[in-house]
C-alpha cells in the first residue's frame, strides 16, 4: 500500500451506510497523547521530534490494527501531496504546515489514522459513516490501549492526559460529527440552533474542520469541553445534540415538502441541469450544487442516484485529487474542466 493507492480507492467512511446517513456523513473520535518526560513540541529540537518518530514507528507498526498500515514521512512531501491528505481528512491543516520531522499513519480502508508529531507527539483518530460515535470511540480506543501498553502517556491522576494546548486536558478527546442540513439553511433556522449549540459547550464547524467555514450546507459539530467529563459522558452530550438536530432538518424537510415543493423541486433540478452539462465549474459552486442535488435524493426527487457517489464527489472534485487522478499538475482553469467532467461521468451513469 503507497499513498498513490488512495487514489482510487473510496474511504470507507464515504460509503453512506451508517445511521441516519441521509443526514449525518460521518462520525468522528480524535484522541491527543503525549509521551511521558518528552518536551511538547511547540519547545522539541528537531533531534527531539525524530527520536517521538523513532519510538512510535515500531510500536504503531507492531499493533494489530495497524500492522499493514501505510506509513508517511510528512515532512518529505509534496505541497501536493499533502493537499491531497488534507482534503481527504487525513491529516490537519496544521500537521501539513509544520516543521520539522513529522509523520501519518493511515489503516487500509482509511478508518484509522495518526498523526505524529503535530501539536501533541501523537493525535489517533477514526472516522465511521453515519452517526456512529460509539463505535469509533471503540476502535481507537482499543488502538490506544495497545499503544499504551508499550509505551507511557503523560497523564495526571488530578487533570488527566496532559496535552500541548489546556483546552484538551482531561481525556484529551474530540467528538465531532459531519451533517447535511440543507432544509436548516434554507428555512433560516441554522443560525439560531448554531448559536443554541454554541452556548452549551459545542463548536459548529466548516466541511474540514476547525478554522473552516461551512460550505455546501455541510456543518461539522464537536464537543469543546474535555475536562471533568469521561469519553462516555461526552459522546452522549453530543449524540444527545446530533439527535435534536437530526430532528430539526427532518421538520424542516417536510415544511418544504409540503409548503414549498416546486420551489424546491425547481432548485434541485436546476442544480441537476448545471452539474450534468456543465463543460466549466469551480470546487465551491460544486459543492453547492451537489449540496443541492443531495437534498433531491433525499426528498425523492432524484431517483437514480445514491448518497455514496456524491459522498465520493466531494472528495474527488477537490484541487489536489483532481490532480493526483490526471497525474499532473493542473491549472484552475484545467481544474474545473476536469471537475465538471468528473462529475458528469458519475451523475449520468
Amino acid at each position: 500500500m503507497n499513498l498513490n493507492d488512495l487514489i482510487t480507492q473510496t474511504s470507507e467512511w464515504l460509503k453512506g451506510t451508517g445511521a441516519h446517513s441521509d443526514i449525518v456523513i460521518s462520525s468522528r473520535i480524535r484522541l491527543a497523547r503525549n509521551l511521558i518526560g518528552a518536551t511538547f513540541n511547540s519547545r522539541a529540537s528537531e533531534e527531539k521530534r525524530n527520536e517521538i518518530i523513532s519510538l512510535l514507528r515500531p510500536v504503531i507498526k507492531s499493533t494489530d490494527s495497524l500492522r499493514n498500515s501505510l506509513w508517511i514521512d510528512i515532512d518529505k512531501l509534496s505541497r501536493l501531496d499533502l493537499q491531497f491528505l488534507i482534503e481527504r481528512h487525513l491529516i490537519s491543516h496544521e500537521l501539513a504546515g509544520g516543521e520539522g520531522a513529522r509523520a501519518a499513519i493511515i489503516s487500509e480502508m482509511e478508518t484509522i489514522s495518526l498523526m505524529i508529531n503535530e501539536e501533541d507527539h501523537l493525535r489517533l483518530q477514526t472516522i465511521q459513516s453515519g452517526l456512529a460515535l460509539m463505535d469509533a470511540w471503540r476502535i481507537v480506543n482499543k488502538v490506544e490501549g495497545e499503544l499504551a501498553d508499550r509505551i507511557g502517556f503523560a497523564f495526571s491522576q488530578e487533570f488527566g492526559y496532559l496535552t500541548a494546548c489546556p483546552t484538551n486536558v482531561g481525556t484529551g478527546m474530540r467528538a465531532s460529527v459531519m451533517l447535511h442540513l440543507p432544509s436548516l439553511v434554507i428555512t433560516r433556522q441554522i443560525e439560531k440552533i448554531s448559536q443554541a449549540v454554541a452556548k452549551i459547550g459545542f463548536v459548529v464547524r466548516g466541511f474540514y474542520g476547525e478554522g473552516t467555514e461551512p460550505i455546501g450546507d455541510y456543518f461539522q459539530i464537536s464537543n469543546q469541553v474535555t475536562l471533568g467529563q469521561s469519553e462516555e459522558e461526552i459522546i452522549s452530550n453530543i449524540e444527545q445534540i446530533i439527535h435534536q438536530i437530526i430532528g430539526h432538518e427532518e421538520n424542516a424537510r417536510q415544511f418544504l415538502l409540503t409548503r414549498r415543493k416546486k420551489q424546491i423541486e425547481d432548485r434541485v433540478f436546476r442544480a441537476y441541469g448545471t452539474l450534468a452539462y456543465a463543460r466549466r465549474i469551480d470546487s465551491n459552486e460544486a459543492i453547492k450544487l451537489l449540496s443541492t442535488l443531495r437534498l433531491g435524493i433525499e426528498l425523492d426527487f432524484i431517483k437514480n442516484l445514491d448518497h455514496h457517489i456524491l459522498n465520493e464527489l466531494l472528495i474527488a472534485i477537490q484541487p489536489a485529487h483532481l490532480q493526483k487522478l490526471n497525474g499532473k499538475a493542473l491549472t484552475a482553469v484545467e481544474r474545473d474542466i476536469k471537475r465538471a467532467e468528473l462529475i458528469r461521468k458519475k451523475i449520468k451513469k
